[in-house]
C-alpha cells in the first residue's frame, strides 16, 4: 500500500479499501471511490450522504459535504463505522 509522508492514503494512491461496503441487511451502502470521495445510500435513498474520506493505516475518517465528521476502522475485512458493521460487497459472476 502506498502512503504519503504523513502515513495517509490520498487520491493518487492505490486504495485497497475502495469499493462497495454494505450492512448485512443491505440497507446502508458505502461506496468508497478510489479518488477519496464516498457516496452513502440508505434504503431507496441514493446519495443520502456524500463527502470525502481519508485512510490512515486501518482507520477511516469521513467528512460529509455538510461538514459532519465520522470515523471507522477496518478489521479482518470488515468496516466498523458509527455502530454499524459493513462488509465488502463481492460481485458474483
Amino acid at each position: 500500500m502506498k502512503i504519503n509522508a504523513d502515513n495517509h492514503m490520498n487520491s493518487e494512491n492505490n486504495n485497497p479499501y475502495a469499493g462497495m461496503w454494505v450492512t448485512a441487511d443491505g440497507y446502508i451502502r458505502h461506496k468508497l471511490l478510489p479518488n477519496g470521495r464516498y457516496d452513502e445510500a440508505r434504503g431507496n435513498r441514493r446519495s443520502a450522504y456524500t463527502g470525502s474520506y481519508t485512510i490512515t493505516g486501518n482507520h477511516i475518517d469521513y467528512v460529509d459535504d455538510t461538514g459532519f465528521t465520522a470515523d471507522g476502522e477496518f478489521r479482518d475485512g470488515i468496516l466498523y463505522h458509527a455502530g454499524m458493521i459493513l462488509y465488502r460487497e463481492r460481485k458474483v459472476d
